[in-house]
This record gives structure tokens, C-alpha cells and sequence, in this order.
């Protein structure tokens, strides 16, 4: 179960890019010739990394050669610059793990690999050629807020709920998983973008299962929103069963290992399933753990214990059978977005404030 094939969804692409040859100079006349044109990666949306794939099989990119100089024409003409249409939220990589550029605005334009300067004076006439590289594109969904939780906390079903029950599904196929897009509109035409981000399991951050490749998305979204099943979760028969209070303990371990600042992202907890039977005393005994959990983590393995907690700026029961809280839901992420933009506001106006005063 936990090595389930990826389907057809790829976040990442490695490619050859190469600039366009300078063209000839004419050392008789002092004539120069063309530079060869660019490679640049364009953000454009609606466009995935297996268009790239299934179009251009060679993953081979290369720009126009410069034109030589000749006596019709004694400045070359630039060779023809090549655009590789990119989905949003790319990095770009050497070919040895450094990252050298983004893309996450539709757009946004990225210098992939310069053409190579023409024949000239400086050049002994003789053109250079272009830069040529391996890239690598790895692909984060971005998004407002991203969903995190165990398998069959209900994620899935909360997207479908708060957004419409069609949520605008992105289209990252997984055959068994997929990081699902989806909008939650407001009346006053607000949206804001939700990712459901697939089952993580313990170990995840280890790369088990199927670990960093969804690690890696939730590092892009503004805020986490951690589905919790109020009774408990069980992965299969060979793992231990885990209360609601011990699984948001491990979550927050599995963020927390993969990368620290995860933890420091704004957070709000949903508790699912508040229609099962004994719910309402289950979360009673959560909410009383949730507000002293130094008391309570005796209770599972050291190992399990993550060194921070995360801090909920709401903790809202829901039920995604029966619809319970899920308004009052829609209403928290809003509010915490607008909060969060403001804050942003306020310290844009500070530095500014702060240039201003100085240049005076």
C-alpha cells in the first residue's frame, strides 16, 4: 500500500538546454555577426511538466544560430530565441542540486541558456557558441493553504465540501494519490486556493512511502490546515493505533523533521468526523491535551515527541458527512489569510517608511 506508483504525474524534469552559435564575422569590412538567440523558460499556467515531456521526448532545447555578417547585411541578425512553456511554481536546478532560478507567477521568464556572442573585432571574427547545460525542473504546487493529515482523515472530502463539492482539480494525476487543487470562493468574490496534499505516514520524512515527493509541496503553501480524524487512525494492522491528540503529534514531528520552518507556517486544525459516536467526549479529552500537551506526552514513545508544537490559531470540529462546521471552516481560513496579507502589508509599509526616512 505505502508504495503506490506515481501514476502519471511527474514534478520533475531534467533537460538540455543550449544557446544559439554566435554567426560569422566579415574581418574585411569590420562586419560582426549575429548573436545567437536565448533559452528561456516562461511561466504559463495550465501547463504541466508531462506536456514538456510528451511534446519534446529529447528534452532537447536549443536556440536559433546568429546570422553571419555578410556586405548585404554587416551586423549579423540575433538567431531566434527558443521558450519552453513551464508550469508555475518550478525551481530551477543545476544539474548538481543548486537551485539558480523560480517561476511563480504566470509570466515570469527565466534565462535558461545564453547564445553565444557573434564574430568580431574582439572575437578575431570567429563566432563563440552559446552556454549549454543540464537543467533540472521540480515542480511545487502553490497554494493558499495546504491540507495535511493521515490517510482517511477526510481530507479529500473537506476539498470537495469547501469547494464546491467540484473542486477545480488541477491536473496532477496520480493514479492512486493526487495532490487535488481546489478554490473556495467567497460571496464577495474572494478565491482562495486549497491543496489536498496526499496521505502522509510516519516515516514519511525518512522518504518512506511516498515521504519528500508531498513534504516538498507544503513547503510553498502560505498556510497548513491539519486534518485530524476525532477517532483516532490506524495506518494497517502492523502499525499501532494513534488517538487524535497522539497523530497531530505526529504530524507535527513528520513537518518538523523534514524542515523546521514548516512548523513556524500559520496553522488551523479541523478535527473530522464529529458525527461518529463518542466524538463529543473525544474532544473534550483532545482540547483539554491540546491545551497542555507537556502533561500528556507521557503517553506515547520519546522517539514520537516533536521538539516544537504547532501553534492553532483555530481549532475548528467538523463533520464532512453531515456538513457540521464546515461554514464556520470557510470563515477561519479567510479570516487567517486577511490577517496574514495584512501583516505582510503593515511590513511592506515599515521598510518603505524606513527607505524613505533614510534616503532623506
Amino acid at each position: 500500500l505505502l508504495f503506490c506508483q506515481y501514476g502519471n504525474f511527474i514534478d520533475d524534469l531534467r533537460l538540455y538546454v543550449r544557446g544559439g552559435a554566435g554567426g560569422m564575422g566579415y574581418p574585411r569590412l569590420g562586419g560582426e555577426g549575429g548573436r545567437g538567440g536565448d533559452v528561456w523558460f516562461v511561466a504559463q499556467e495550465r501547463t504541466t511538466l508531462k506536456n514538456i515531456r510528451d511534446r519534446y521526448p529529447q528534452k532537447r532545447f536549443v536556440a536559433g544560430t546568429g546570422a553571419n555578417s555578410s556586405v548585404k547585411a554587416l551586423k549579423g541578425e540575433k538567431g531566434k530565441d527558443c521558450e519552453v512553456h513551464v508550469p508555475l511554481g518550478i525551481s530551477v536546478l543545476c544539474d548538481d542540486g543548486k537551485q539558480i532560478g523560480e517561476l511563480n507567477a504566470a509570466g515570469e521568464r527565466f534565462l535558461a541558456a545564453r547564445g553565444g556572442l557573434g564574430g568580431s573585432l574582439a572575437t578575431n571574427f570567429m563566432p563563440c557558441k552559446g552556454q549549454k547545460r543540464i537543467v533540472r525542473l521540480d515542480l511545487k504546487l502553490i497554494a493558499d493553504v495546504g491540507l495535511v493529515g493521515f490517510p482517511n482523515a477526510g481530507k479529500s472530502s473537506l476539498l470537495s465540501k469547501i469547494s464546491h463539492a467540484k473542486p477545480e482539480i488541477a491536473n496532477y494525476t496520480f493514479t492512486t494519490v493526487q495532490p487535488e487543487l481546489g478554490k473556495i470562493m467567497y460571496a464577495d468574490y474572494k478565491q482562495i486556493s486549497v491543496a489536498d496534499l496526499p496521505g502522509l505516514i510516519e516515516g514519511a520524512h525518512a522518504n518512506k512511502g511516498m515521504g519528500h515527493k508531498f513534504l516538498k509541496h507544503v513547503e510553498r503553501t502560505k498556510q497548513l490546515l491539519l486534518v485530524v480524524d476525532i477517532s483516532g487512525f490506524r495506518l494497517s494492522i502492523k502499525t499501532p493505533f494513534r488517538t487524535a491528540f497522539e497523530t497531530i503529534l505526529l504530524l507535527t514531528k513528520e513537518l518538523e523533521l523534514y524542515k523546521e520552518e514548516l512548523l513556524t507556517k500559520p496553522a488551523l486544525l479541523a478535527i473530522n468526523k464529529m458525527d461518529l459516536p463518542r466524538a463529543k467526549d473525544n474532544l473534550n479529552e483532545l482540547l483539554k491535551q491540546l491545551q497542555n500537551p507537556q502533561g500528556f506526552l507521557h503517553l506515547i514513545q520519546e522517539e514520537m515527541v516533536p521538539a516544537n508544537t504547532l501553534e492553532f490559531k483555530d481549532i475548528i470540529p467538523i463533520s464532512t458527512y453531515t456538513g457540521e462546521g464546515i461554514e464556520e471552516l470557510k470563515a477561519c481560513i479567510r479570516k487567517s489569510i486577511d490577517e496574514e496579507a495584512e501583516q505582510e502589508n503593515e511590513k511592506y509599509r515599515k521598510t518603505k517608511l524606513l527607505l524613505l526616512q533614510t534616503s532623506e
